[in-house]
């Protein structure tokens, strides 16, 4: 049994575009740890669409780098806007 580089990249990937995130909007408000798990996730399910639809520019070995960066991107993107949706923390009281 082996495991491929698809799972290793996925985290790299999430780990480089929530890094990117972070930088441009100069924080993450506490929800860090939900915008990595959402980046890594679309990394993977980006890669495997690209790889099952035969999109190989940019791509390492079996891993299409480009759709799985735009999965990642949206995957944060979804985070940010249900985090803007949701309660905004807890109101001071009287």
């Amino acid at each position: 049994m082996s495991i491929g580089p698809g799972a290793f990249l996925a985290l790299l990937v999430g780990l480089v575009h929530t890094a990117l995130y972070v930088l441009i909007r100069g924080e993450s408000g506490g929800r860090l740890p939900l915008t990595y798990l959402a980046a890594a996730l679309g990394s993977w399910a980006g890669a495997s669409l690209g790889s099952m639809a035969g999109m190989t520019f940019l791509s390492i070995g079996d891993f299409a780098l480009v759709p799985a960066s735009l999965v990642a991107w949206l995957g944060i993107g979804i985070v940010a806007i249900l985090a803007t949706l949701g309660p905004q923390g807890r109101q001071p009281g009287p």
